[in-house]
């Protein structure tokens, strides 16, 4: 194909990932994969470190362990996602559930880590079912366009924070007696520190590629930030941010670039999770209330996810539908079930496909190759530990605009859309999750409606979904009222 790597069309391979059809080559695709790949490989090194408290007993997943089943989940359910569902969407432990089962369900008294994997299997095999009876490719069609726009700018905004905030640019203030504003620019209203000139290095020459119409602009510009970060960490021995008791607030956010050596991987956690556990030391109305969250945290964050990356990429068709939708969600619920499965939480779609997405990957075949480098990180570390989160951050700020830049196909004019709207896509990024945008914008919207007087317009299964959200803001105060921890 012209422009591209050598691909005959209508071969085989053109014809079954459609890349002629999507208007993509394989150069794009390979690029795409490899761009992804960077963009999310930091979770082989975060999730191990989120996951690394005892439970109830003591015991522990262990460091080497959950890193290299991170790698090994995300790699087939990625190569999963491409060869059957089609899409350039990677899937890897998402790092709202897995923030939720270490911090509040593993706390709970006598609960063991195989228990909480175990709700986290439940919660997967729930939301198949949802999926095999056609519930959830329903929920997702009665969904407004003017929301589906807001979830697509949502999405945008709040993988832009995450650049910003994983790269240092942008940093949480403590919460003490004075603070008047919860974030700020760099360290104490500063910029300080090289990993933070890596970063700008990187935003300022991926702009400069993206708006020169540069191919590979965005693989160009983490690579190239990758290779400042390296000389300066071997030659000025940064460090980290925290090495596990010093604090350095001029150091690499999430990972320094360093050489590993290589090691076996681990994959002894693949299989212990226990499903009943919770329901035996909790009781069976304490732990549904736990899986009943999980499951409506991956339910919708999958959801959102989907729908902003695949306008994104242009796969959407005239209708707002998207091609293989059934297959998208069949995936995402199986990765709720490996990922408990194999004691790293679920995995799901993850908003850093859109780096590859941005490369101009648009079909299955750069999450082939996404999965097929994670898998080839189980064995040599050293190629995620060489990519700072500095050099990956300023492709998702990029990418981010490019989300946040639909922002006017909302009607604004009818605020029965236009604040449900508003409330999506500002809560995603200032609530630092998917679900509770979506979530404040169903029910906004479903309320909004009936004061209008036009409850008629509203699908059945809005007003179910809107139910089941407002559960899900109140699950606090039932926790309390149970005595529930």
């Amino acid at each position: 194909m012209r422009g591209g790597l050598s691909l005959k069309q209508g071969s085989a391979l053109d014809r079954y990932f459609m890349i002629s059809e999507r208007g993509s080559n394989l150069s794009r695709e390979i690029r795409g994969g490899f761009a992804t790949f960077f963009a999310m490989s930091y979770i082989v090194v975060l999730n191990p470190l989120i996951l690394s408290g005892a439970d109830s007993s003591g015991a522990t997943l262990g460091f080497p362990a959950v890193a290299a089943v991170t790698a090994f989940v995300a790699g087939i359910l990625t190569i999963l996602m491409g060869a059957w569902a089609k899409h350039p969407f990677a899937m890897a432990t998402g790092l709202g559930v897995n923030a939720f089962v270490a911090v509040t369900v593993s706390t709970n008294p006598g609960l063991t880590w195989p228990d909480v994997m175990g709700l986290v299997v439940i919660s997967g095999i729930t939301m198949l079912i949802l999926v095999l009876t056609g519930f959830r490719t329903a929920v997702f069609k009665a969904v407004p366009d003017g929301l589906k726009t807001a979830i697509v700018v949502g999405i945008g905004l709040f993988i832009a924070l995450i650049g910003l905030v994983n790269a240092g640019f942008v940093r949480r203030i403590p919460d003490v007696a004075g603070t008047t504003v919860p974030v700020g620019l760099g360290f104490d209203g500063k910029l300080l520190g090289w990993p933070t000139l890596v970063f700008v290095f990187g935003l300022i020459l991926t702009i400069a590629l993206v708006v020169r119409k540069v191919k590979g602009a965005i693989l160009i510009g983490i690579i190239s930030s990758t290779v400042l970060a390296v000389i300066l960490e071997f030659t000025l021995h940064i460090g980290p941010s925290f090495d596990g008791k010093n604090v350095n607030p001029q150091g690499w956010s999430l990972v320094a670039p360093t050489f590993t050596e290589w090691a076996a991987p681990d994959l002894s956690l693949i299989g212990k999770a226990n499903p009943l556990g919770a329901f035996d030391h909790l009781g069976f109305v304490a732990a549904s209330l736990l899986a009943f969250v999980i499951l409506l945290s991956i339910f919708f964050d999958a959801m959102g996810t989907m729908v902003g990356l695949a306008n994104e990429a242009g796969t959407v068709d005239e209708k707002g539908n998207i091609p293989n939708v059934d297959r998208v969600l069949m995936v995402d619920a199986v990765g709720a079930i490996a990922g408990g499965g194999a004691s790293v939480s679920s995995n799901q779609i993850y908003v850093e496909s859109g780096a590859g997405i941005g490369e101009g990957a648009r079909t299955g075949l750069a999450s082939i190759v996404t999965g097929l480098l994670f898998l080839v990180a189980m064995f040599f570390t050293p190629l995620i530990n060489l990519v700072p989160f500095e050099a990956v951050a300023p492709a998702l700020v990029v990418v981010g605009f490019m989300m946040v830049s639909q922002v006017g196909r909302i009607d604004w004019q009818d605020w029965g859309i236009a604040i449900p709207a508003f409330l999506t896509f500002t809560l995603m990024p200032f609530t630092y999750s998917i679900a509770n945008g979506l979530g404040a914008g169903f029910v906004a919207f479903v309320l909004i409606r009936t004061f209008q007087g036009r409850s008629r317009d509203v699908h059945p299964l809005m007003w179910a979904v809107a139910a089941a959200f407002l559960l899900f803001f109140a699950i606090g105060p039932i926790e309390q009222a149970l005595g529930i921890h």
